[in-house]
């Protein structure tokens, strides 16, 4: 997977049982068989991670998970840990989601610890970031991105920053219709650019940052043309296939176009 190319990943959360998830893959892929300027990642349930992922064809679609644990092995009822994922299949992994920081309490020291635990394990991590509706409000989204990158940054080598890839979700734009504007996505973006590069300059050229925030196929067009956006990091609309096809065919249309 190339470090420039854009990124339509999909985080499909707690849906699909694993022969749901292999239908969808066996359709996806013949659907896609086009494509070749957009990387794409699936980010499935863990019960269908193993099921799938002898079922992957060619280089466009990478697997990954939504979630792990810090340890490689232990009591830790429930828990998956980044050796299970990569033994699943698994490159990537999403870490930090809103979901997962406000309704289980996940803090940016157990995100960062999971950081470092991902990269140790060959991992991939695509890191979410953002702010709620009352931070934005207050004006303090640099504050709070810059609260959230700050442990991340610290605890993951210089060397193995390029494993990472950045998905900015306002939380108040997930799931909820609403949807940052170009110009607060573009000026979002470029600060969590400038916060990241300002600690590992080199990595200007090859950081990918992702937006999540109710991407669908009717905004995907114009959010990809925001510049600073190198991707989308989708969630209900990448539960159905061409739904989500026609958000990775914006993309590729852009990038083909130039873009």
């Amino acid at each position: 997977m190339s470090k420039k190319s854009p990124v339509t990943a999909a985080n499909w959360k707690m849906f699909k049982t694993p022969q749901e998830s292999l239908s969808y893959v066996k359709e996806l892929q013949i659907k896609i068989l086009d494509i070749g300027q957009v990387d794409v990642i699936l980010c499935v349930p863990f019960t269908s991670l193993f099921y799938i992922s002898g079922f992957i064809e060619g280089e466009v679609v990478e697997l990954g998970a939504q979630n792990m644990h810090w340890a490689q092995e232990g009591a830790y009822t429930g828990a998956i840990s980044p050796g299970m994922l990569k033994a699943s299949g698994a490159k990537w992994v999403i870490l930090g989601h809103s979901e997962r920081r406000h309704i289980f309490g996940e803090t940016d020291e157990k995100i960062a610890k999971k950081m470092q635990s991902a990269i140790r394990a060959g991992l991939y991590p695509i890191l979410c970031i953002g702010e709620t509706i009352s931070e934005r409000k207050q004006g303090k989204t640099v504050e709070v991105l810059t609260r959230q990158l700050d442990l991340v940054l610290e605890v993951v080598a210089k060397k193995n920053l390029d494993q990472l890839m950045v998905a900015y979700e306002p939380v108040w734009a997930i799931g909820t219709g609403v949807n940052a504007t170009p110009d607060q996505i573009k000026e979002t973006h470029s600060d969590i650019r400038s916060l990241i590069t300002s600690f590992v300059p080199l990595l200007e050229d090859r950081l990918r940052i992702l937006y999540g925030g109710s991407v669908k196929p009717d905004n995907a067009d114009e959010l990809i043309r925001v510049d600073g956006v190198d991707g989308f990091l989708v969630g209900g609309a990448s539960l159905d296939v061409d739904t989500f096809v026609r958000i990775i065919r914006a993309v590729e249309e852009y990038e083909m176009s130039g873009g």
